[in-house]
């Protein structure tokens, strides 16, 4: 039977009191255990805190839930957040996944989901979040993120149900495998992570892979709608809500059986939309939206795309099915891990960007190279992910290239040539036009491109070198490949 020393058991109202004294105090101001100055390796900092200063317990290992909060169990969860902007916006989101308990493949396919070990840690959870200010390597470093509020979170509806969906799928895997292969099970073990990770899972995933012992992980596009909920981020709810891939799926041949060779104008018209005279690609994903019954601009604002890590765009083709654009990759490069000389590409959040989400295309055809925005055909949608093969081979290859530029301190502000005149561009500011020498188009599938409102807002720093917010990159030749094997939904 799960106990419970009594520093970890409280009312709720004894840690609302603990954690509002918290609140937008930095980790460093309310550390009164030392956790930051004890020199100890720890990657869990900002929990450590948490758990031995604010509320006062020691460190604790036990697989129950860390809190005891009116005789429920509850799991604590301190939570990295970043600032991301969207349409001139500032908002919140999570910044990694949230661990949430091992796999155990020994005994997990004699379970059942409502009295699972798992269940009992994801059932009721409270969230401290803090914001993750800048990229940090010493616990030090921790100190000046300040704690910023906290969540009491019960899974219900269709947050409990999609993750029931994916701890089912878990489980009846391993079953399945144990069925097949009696002898030596483990030896297929590795696909719980490469198999469902890639393909069948929407809310959960599982890492690292085996034989290092996966551990069930809450992906971050689902803790992010959780953060919205505390402080406003401005994701849309939908009216119709969708617990998981194949409803979103059966929405998308929906809306194709009724729109498909309507152009954008004629979209923008059906919608009510006053487009004006310039039908910019903007228009085009505000369609879409429309499309889903939602009234903002942003399919990356959309909550339960989020909640399900669907990566969402818009594409547009030749009449001969080529490319017009490269694609942006949601979210922006996180260089927290990307500059640890220790980290590995398989654990990277890097990584992650092209292994966790599903890519969902509104894909629209331009009848000519000439013809305007608003004369481009809505085709379908279409949902597919990252090839293993691409990831292990063009991501990492940008991967590589970027770290080996950092840490060979090659790192530069380069000149950017204007083509017409060989010579480097300049602004109206009359200073020359300069960019990090990250990996380019010229060279990779898979690069670099800084985004910025205006030339001064140069938000990051590396190597001392101010920059852009820099997002991954992917040509949109070998896109418009993956959108042409992918079947319409």
């Amino acid at each position: 039977m799960a106990r419970w020393s009594e520093k970890q058991q409280f009312t709720k109202e004894q840690l609302i009191r603990l954690l509002e004294r918290a609140r937008n105090r930095t980790l460093e101001e309310v550390d009164t255990a030392g956790v930051l100055t004890s020199g100890k390796r720890n990657k869990g900092y900002a929990g450590a805190v948490v758990e031995q200063s604010v509320l006062g317990y020691p460190p604790d290992t036990a697989r129950r839930p860390d809190l005891l909060v009116d005789g429920i169990p509850v799991e604590l969860k301190t939570t990295g957040m970043i600032e991301t902007s969207t349409g001139g916006k500032r908002h919140y989101e999570a910044k990694e996944p949230v661990s949430v308990t091992a796999v155990q493949p020994e005994t997990i396919d004699g379970e059942e989901f409502e009295t699972s070990a798992f269940y009992e840690k994801v059932a009721h959870i409270l969230f401290v979040y803090y914001f993750y200010a800048h990229r940090c390597s010493t616990p030090a470093e921790y100190g000046d993120f300040p704690i910023k509020g906290y969540q009491f979170k019960d899974l219900v509806d269709e947050e409990l149900e999609a993750v029931r969906r994916d701890w089912e799928i878990v489980r009846d895997y391993i079953r399945n495998i144990k069925e097949l292969h009696p002898d030596n099970p483990e030896k297929y073990y590795p696909g719980i992570s490469s198999d469902l990770n890639r393909q069948r899972l929407s809310v959960l995933d599982t890492a690292p892979k085996w034989p290092n012992r996966p551990r069930f992980r809450l992906k971050r596009g689902f803790v992010s709608q959780f953060v919205a909920q505390t402080f406003g981020s401005g994701f849309e709810m939908l009216p119709q809500r969708y617990a998981g891939l194949s409803e979103l799926d059966e929405r998308c041949h929906e809306l194709r059986s009724i729109w498909t060779g309507k152009t954008v104008g004629e979209l923008a018209q059906a919608f009510g939309m006053d487009a004006g005279r310039k039908i910019s690609k903007a228009v085009s994903e505000r369609v879409i939206v429309r499309m889903f019954g939602g009234s903002g601009g942003k399919l990356s604002r959309i909550a339960d795309f989020g909640r399900l890590s669907i990566d969402a765009h818009t594409f547009v083709v030749t009449n001969k099915g080529m490319r017009t654009e490269d694609m942006k990759i949601n979210p922006m490069i996180d260089f927290d891990t990307f500059l640890d000389p220790d980290a590995t590409f398989a654990d990277s959040a890097f990584r992650a960007m092209f292994s966790e989400p599903q890519v969902l295309v509104a894909l629209f055809e331009e009848p000519s190279t000439d013809a305007p925005l608003a004369e481009n055909r809505f085709l379908g949608f279409k949902r597919f992910i990252y090839p293993e093969e691409f990831i292990e081979t063009e991501v990492k290859s940008c991967w590589d290239e970027a770290r080996a530029t950092v840490f060979s301190g090659q790192l530069r502000d380069v000149p950017v040539i204007d083509k017409a005149t060989g010579r480097p561009r300049v602004n109206r500011n009359g200073r020359i036009v300069a960019a990090p020498n990250w990996p380019k188009s010229r060279d990779h599938i898979v690069f670099f491109r800084g985004s910025a409102t205006t030339t001064e807002d140069r938000p990051l720093e590396i190597c001392g070198i101010r920059m852009y917010r820099q997002n991954v990159w992917v040509k949109g030749s070998y896109f418009a490949r993956l959108v042409s094997e992918a079947p319409y939904l």
